[in-house]
């Protein structure tokens, strides 16, 4: 899946711009710069695949960042062919600007004097990815504090800049009035949720854009858990900051954390996903070994309880590509979102992704349980078999190209165990296919009903989070690619799959351009009465729960001045989903991959 997703750093942004594209800086010699880019980069970057993002991300960012990617973050696999001469050259070379010319950082007065008590039990809270741990994306009444009749007060109250960013993706956590927030840079953020000052920050190793999990602490206080690119899990003191302990979750180069980590019962539930699918243009390199897995940690400790491979076979050699390099099968089947338990029947979901090298299996493109206890695969429900893709196969001369290339048709949502007013259980989830699926979870995930809501595609379909009330899913649909009117949001029957509404795609808020469109890629986010859903034109929406009509939007395609000083713009709005949580809504804006347009700010709306 998501293999730009993956890389979000120097490869990545350049796109279509070509090897002229950027001008060598006056700290770097541009003939290096230029050499390393067309011998590294230029293979897989120079065409016109929406999914990569423009230069002008790229010079957004500071060399420094560019070179974090290339040797700690999610370029590491690359960055590993170079020099330390070679990555600092083609960093100042993309992003036109020397070492050492520094980045905005927040300033003094963002910094908070008082903070709240830190209780889990106040009401008004968000905590996680999808606010329980059946990953319902429904925020009750009691919690999110804000109805439609209060729509019209609903008004920006402050704006926080993520420095040296063109991405805001991470989802905001907010409990007992502090918000906390992942960034691209690495740096996490704790705020005070009215205001938005700073009450501290952590450093992590790599790019955060887990949400954050909240969790009492044996012995007293708070635990705050996430992941990075690294990727490592991680546990910090929720109330200072402090780190309390980090784990290497898997030790594959091209590994990362996307998925939020769920938390239950002294347990953190981590899922492993990868990058490796970007490397199927890259003729030296031996594609592919990376395993999805799902690790059970300690969450006092971070000490590995268990460790489930999606693939439970090693790779091995499969034969050679076009340019004679190692082909190794099988590998893939990342899991990219967060695990949901059913406490009823002791298991744990996940969604996994594509394969990208064959043989084929049975446990890519399905929803897997996990026993609870041992991390055994107690079933696996596969909807679309013989998906093996890896990115760049376009181009005809692509050397890591399956025989028989798959649609990409993974998983980026969660399953949502649903309950029917009955007292059936289904898990529910969308699809890039552009299928919603309805499966029974005491039939090993037999498909009960299936909802055509989108065209689908690499980008297309379901993207990041669906969500479900007492009677209704709730599907919103992305289409980037392969479609004349990308968008629309879907409502639909939970006993039978029957279509109850649907929102057409709205007319874009941006101006023209790449990335300028309706796609609803983004979670979508439900409380009673309202859903709201962030799309890649850069507009907020609240949708009405009875018929799909819009109730109210918000444009967030400007420049906005923020509260720790940092230079801000908002635009596309994508991944992570709105978090409403005591008469507020929060929500990043920005998106400067996979066809999106860049930004980095982090806006907070609310009533009073």
């Amino acid at each position: 899946m998501r293999w730009m997703l993956a890389v979000g750093g120097l490869v990545v942004a350049l796109g279509s711009q070509g090897a002229g594209g950027a001008q060598g800086s006056p700290g770097s010699p541009g003939g290096q710069g230029s050499a390393v880019f067309q011998d590294h980069c230029a293979t897989c970057h120079l065409g016109s695949d929406p999914r990569i993002p423009t230069l002008a991300a790229l010079r957004q960012r500071t060399p420094e960042s560019v070179i974090d990617s290339l040797t700690a973050g999610p370029m590491r696999q690359q960055g590993s062919e170079l020099t330390d001469a070679e990555r600092r050259a083609v960093a100042e070379y993309v992003t036109g600007r020397a070492v050492g010319t520094g980045g905005a950082a927040p300033v003094a007065s963002a910094t908070c004097t008082v903070s709240t008590p830190l209780d889990l039990s106040a009401v008004g809270h968000w905590n996680g990815w999808g606010v329980d741990v059946t990953n319902t994306r429904f925020q009750p009444a009691a919690q999110g504090g804000l109805s439609a009749e209060q729509l019209p007060k609903l008004t920006l109250k402050w704006a926080f800049g993520f420095p040296n960013a063109t991405t805001a993706r991470a989802q905001p956590t907010v409990a007992a009035g502090r918000l906390f927030v992942g960034s691209q840079s690495g740096l996490v953020y704790s705020l005070d949720a009215k205001t938005g000052c700073v009450i501290w920050t952590y450093q992590a190793k790599g790019a955060v854009r887990t949400a954050i999990v909240l969790g009492p602490r044996a012995g007293g206080g708070v635990a705050a858990y996430f992941g990075d690119a690294t990727p490592s899990a991680y546990a910090v003191d929720a109330s200072t900051g402090a780190l309390l302990w980090t784990r290497k979750v898997d030790e594959h180069p091209a590994a990362h954390v996307t998925g939020t980590p769920t938390l239950y019962q002294d347990r953190l539930y981590v899922p492993v996903a990868s990058g490796e699918e970007g490397q199927g243009a890259n003729p030296r390199y031996e594609c592919c070994t990376f395993r999805g897995s799902l690790l059970a940690l300690n969450a006092a400790t971070g000490a590995v309880i268990w460790k489930t491979y999606t693939l439970p076979d090693e790779s091995k050699p499969i034969g050679r590509n076009k340019s004679g390099t190692t082909r190794w099968g099988p590998s893939g089947a990342g899991i990219w979102s967060s695990p949901t338990i059913d406490a009823k029947r002791h298991l744990v979901y996940a969604a996994t992704g594509n394969m990208y090298t064959e043989p084929q299996t049975t446990m890519s493109d399905a929803v897997v349980a996990f026993d609870m206890d041992t991390g055994k695969v107690v079933w696996s429900s596969q909807v679309t078999p013989n998906d093996v893709f890896v990115t760049g196969c376009n181009n005809p001369n692509a050397p890591n190209c399956p025989d028989a290339l798959g649609p990409d048709f993974d998983f980026g949502n969660s399953p949502i165990l649903a309950t029917l007013p009955d007292g059936r259980d289904l898990i529910v989830i969308g699809q890039k296919s552009g299928v919603g699926w309805a499966m029974d979870p005491d039939r090993r995930g037999a498909v009960v009903w299936q909802y055509r809501a989108g065209k689908g595609s690499a980008l297309g379909g379901m993207e990041w989070g669906s969500a479900v009330d007492e009677e209704r899913a709730y599907f919103a649909v992305s289409d980037t690619i392969g479609s004349s009117e990308p968008g629309g949001l879907h409502a639909v029957r939970l006993d039978t799959g029957e279509r109850a509404w649907f929102s057409p795609p709205t007319s874009p808020k941006c101006a023209s351009g790449r990335g300028c469109n309706a796609a609803l890629s983004a979670a979508i986010t439900a409380t009673p009465g309202l859903i709201f859903a962030g799309s890649n034109d850069g507009a907020l929406r609240a949708y009405s729960m009875k018929d799909g009509s819009v109730l109210w939007e918000f444009d967030t395609n400007r420049d906005f001045e923020t509260v720790n000083g940092v230079p801000a713009k908002g635009a596309s709005i994508n991944e992570a989903g709105p978090t409403v949580a005591g008469g507020m809504v929060f929500v990043n804006s920005g998106y400067g991959a996979l066809g999106g347009r860049p930004g980095n700010v982090l806006l907070a709306f609310g009533t009073q």
